[in-house]
């Protein structure tokens, strides 16, 4: 069961592997560090993929059932980074899709994203507006890509982007396994004032073919708390930190979104996203924005979070 999840989706946390086979993580570790001897999967990072280095792209509806819980919390606090009347960028995957749900209730935000999945759960929300990029239908995530996408998004400038990917290293950044995704993801990146990775322990230390947002262009990881054995998720959170990464732990001790700190030293936040002056209703495509002002303004609702 361990090794048939494993291949269907390319890798599997330890914590989901648990779940699905109704045993303890103990015995899944142990089963997986056994896989492992044969040659049959690796092991990483409190989880375990395909042989080989790097990881290869699931597509949606295996990513939809991993990390289900994680990927809420993660949403549920990247949605507080997100003010009234703001323009941001959301790019496609299963965890921007939680967060796309969350800014629904968000008064006078206009949200430009390439994935079909962000704007359908955004489709219905009375004051906000959806501006989709041009592009080709990538359909193994619903997401635009393309030299349509990248030209829609030229000239644009809004205050946020909120990205996900396969793998984060502090050593590349953000990486996938799809050219395309990531050729959008760069474009995406270059839009906006501040970058905000979204991103579950899994994914941590995990390395994937093409980078789409190097770690001194990430300015916040939101990520979920790695379980206590995951020594090489917390060596990566604290290597991201001493890059200068402000990290925001979901579901750290104390709150939701509490005072949990991946970084041994106290780390000066950095300045915080200007805010939105477009909004209004409806759809509409990129390129309409590209002349538009951009967002001006200060704030900054969601503290810099530090592992003790």
């Amino acid at each position: 069961m361990i090794l048939e999840m494993v291949r269907a989706n390319g890798a599997v946390s330890l914590r989901e592997l648990a779940r699905v086979v109704q045993t303890s993580e103990v015995t899944v570790r142990r089963d997986v560090r056994a896989l492992e001897a044969e040659g049959l999967l690796d092991r990483r990072h409190g989880g375990a993929v395909l042989p080989g280095g790097f990881t290869r792209e699931s597509g949606f509806p295996q990513k939809s059932h991993l990390a289900t819980a994680e990927k809420t919390a993660i949403a549920d606090l990247a949605a507080g980074l997100v003010e009234e009347g703001e323009a941001i960028v959301v790019g496609a995957g299963t965890t921007t899709q939680e967060l796309a749900r969350r800014l629904a209730r968000v008064p006078g935000l206009t949200v430009v994203t390439n994935s079909l999945l962000v704007a359908q759960a955004l489709a219905h929300a009375n004051r906000v507006e959806v501006v989709m990029t041009g592009g080709t239908l990538r359909g193994s995530n619903y997401a635009l890509v393309g030299s349509g996408a990248e030209q829609s998004l030229q000239g644009l400038r809004v205050s946020k982007a909120f990205l996900s990917g396969s793998g984060l290293t502090a050593e590349r950044g953000l990486s996938t396994s799809n050219m395309l995704s990531a050729s959008v993801d760069r474009a995406l990146v270059q839009a906006a004032a501040e970058v905000v990775v979204l991103a579950d322990h899994t994914k941590l230390g995990t390395d994937t073919m093409f980078q789409t947002v190097p770690t001194d262009v990430i300015t916040r990881l939101v990520t979920d708390d790695p379980p206590a054995h995951d020594d090489r998720a917390a060596t990566e959170l604290q290597a991201l930190a001493d890059q200068g990464v402000q990290i925001a732990v979901a579901g750290a001790t104390g709150s939701p979104g509490g005072d949990h700190a991946p970084a041994a030293r106290q780390r000066a936040s950095l300045p915080g996203p200007r805010r939105g002056q477009l909004s209004g209703g409806g759809l509409r495509s990129a390129a309409t924005l590209a002349d538009q002002p951009a967002p001006g303004g200060e704030r900054g609702r969601v503290a810099d979070l530090r592992r003790r």
